[in-house]
């Protein structure tokens, strides 16, 4: 942001001088304080510059009592797992103001592995849905499990070099990160390395295990 811009948004929220837009006549939803306001709220160049009472604005919207709230964040979904590819899972979920999922695309890598990945985080772009796709990091989930691909830690290592992966999906195979099993731990390794979140799970772990599983990244 430039010098000009903030002190153009600084000016609008002062109210020394005319907000772009206010919406009116809606109601705040305040998700820290877990309350509700009659408040107006203020844009300019794009931006929520306040909230109160902004009776001046280049245009005013009438919100008719409807609620506004910051945009909902899903933090953990298989998207695939809904049936639909992303661009249609973007038009079902959007209107009702969920603005970014975290997507672990485990579901269809169990069948396509790493190019199925790539599938998901190419038809994840430019979309209304903000989409942060993880790379799944237990494909197949356990050693005897039936699956139609692996995704090893060459895979995932390539995806984190094309740098459009958000992190490392649940790292549901414990038993292998407990046991020292190189091809999880490089997994873990490689996220880490590059900067990336790992999500974790680990469910029905005791103290010492939750310990040593909890270590593995940190």
């Amino acid at each position: 942001m430039n010098t000009s811009k903030l002190s153009s948004i600084i000016a609008a929220s002062s109210k020394q001088s005319v907000p772009d837009l206010v919406i009116y006549n809606g109601k705040v939803i305040d998700v820290y304080n877990l309350t509700i306001l009659d408040v107006d709220v203020a844009i300019t160049d794009g931006m929520i510059v306040g909230i109160g009472s902004y009776p001046d604005a280049h245009k005013r919207v009438d919100a008719k009592g409807a609620y506004i709230c910051p945009g909902l964040i899903d933090g953990h979904i298989h998207i695939e797992s809904a049936m639909v590819p992303p661009e249609e899972f973007s038009k079902i979920v959007v209107p009702k103001g969920v603005t970014t999922v975290i997507a672990d695309p485990h579901e269809i890598a169990n069948v396509g592995g790493a190019e199925a990945i790539r599938y998901m985080i190419n038809a994840a772009k430019d979309l209304p849905l903000d989409i942060k796709m993880m790379i799944p990091s237990c494909v197949p989930a356990t050693s005897f499990e039936h699956n139609g691909a692996s995704v090893t830690a060459d895979d995932v290592q390539s995806l984190l070099d094309e740098g459009e992966a958000f992190g490392l999906g649940e790292v549901m195979n414990y038993p292998a990160v407990l046991s020292g099993d190189a091809e999880m731990l490089g997994k873990i390794t490689s996220a880490s390395e590059a900067g990336k979140i790992i999500d974790g799970h680990a469910a029905g772990l005791d103290n010492n295990a939750l310990n040593a599983y909890r270590t593995a990244w940190n």
